[in-house]
């Protein structure tokens, strides 16, 4: 039994310590040649070999080194083996500081100021009070929550929506496609923190965007897949939308011909968002193997009939 993870250097030798301290007799591997393939139990890294099922036919829980696991989601895997996500204190934290950023940076205009300052025009602008801004995010697992929490601070009136029902104090949760609709015609501010399922893939698009108040804006910090780029500038370019902070593109890095590199009115960043932290993953990690150990439940299984 083996533990294998494939991964950069720097990663790997965090991982190599804590597991070293908390699982010693758990033989720890970072050269896929240097192991059986049929000793592997658990096996971690974010490009999956597309011969997973046969390379590793007794791995037991596969573990993506990032929140996302759609690049793994429909491969075919080991009879035994179950998906986890990963889910820990560094990458939840780093997402809900750039969402924070990025919601405080529309609300407070930034893209209109940045071309202001291209063009070199000093002028106020009207602004909106913290409370009077109505922002919705779209997706309220362990992220969306986070966010929630943290943008309820400033003062926004928050609002939610999920496939299925949540109850989180201070903030007005929907669901289904119904409680999408409501959510959407009342908010200032969408922020997109979905997984990528099929149920989610396309959802930002020009249906969506025209459902938002006139002059709404957009944080796309989910999937590429999620967003239909066309359907933005579109609805940017008539207004629909005022601005947008777009994190993650599809295809990725973002091809140099795309008009979203230059638009007055977004700010693109290279997929940035999230990252997870390689001590506190590393710990998340020795926790669920341990867990698995003694047969109880895995922080982060997922469902593959959900997707996440």
């Amino acid at each position: 039994m083996a533990f294998l993870i494939l991964s950069y250097p720097k990663r790997v030798e965090a991982f190599r310590k804590i597991f070293a301290c908390n699982l010693p007799d758990l033989p720890f591997v970072s050269d896929a040649d240097e192991v059986d393939p049929a000793q592997v139990r658990y096996l971690m890294t974010w490009d999956f070999p597309s011969d997973l099922a046969t390379r590793y036919p007794n791995v037991e829980l596969i573990f993506s080194t990032g929140a996302g696991i759609d690049q793994v989601i429909n491969a075919e895997l080991p009879p035994k083996a179950r998906l986890v996500r990963m889910v820990e204190s560094g990458v939840t934290a780093m997402v809900r500081d750039y969402v924070v950023m990025a919601v405080l940076a529309l609300h407070r205009d930034l893209p209109a100021f940045l071309e202001q300052q291209r063009k070199k025009i000093w002028k106020a602008r009207d602004f909106v009070w913290a409370d009077q801004r109505r922002v919705g995010i779209l997706g309220l697992g362990q992220l969306g929550s986070t966010v929630a929490e943290a943008l309820r601070s400033f003062g926004f009136q928050i609002s939610g929506w999920s496939r299925t029902p949540k109850d989180i104090a201070g903030i007005n949760c929907h669901h289904g496609a119904d409680g999408l609709n409501a959510m959407l015609t009342e908010t200032d501010i969408l922020v997109c923190l979905l997984p990528l399922t099929d149920a989610t893939r396309g959802i930002l698009n020009a249906d969506l965007f025209g459902r938002l108040p006139r002059g709404a804006a957009l944080v796309q910090a989910g999937r590429g897949g999620h967003m239909d780029q066309q359907a933005l500038l579109d609805a940017l370019n008539r207004g629909q939308l005022s601005g947008a902070f777009v994190d993650v593109t599809n295809p990725e890095p973002l091809p140099a011909e795309s008009p979203l590199w230059s638009h007055p009115r977004v700010i693109l960043t290279p997929h940035v968002a999230g990252h997870s932290r390689a001590e506190t993953a590393a710990e998340a990690t020795v926790e669920n193997i341990r867990r698995h150990r003694a047969g109880q439940p895995v922080t982060g299984l997922v469902d593959p009939a959900r997707g996440y």
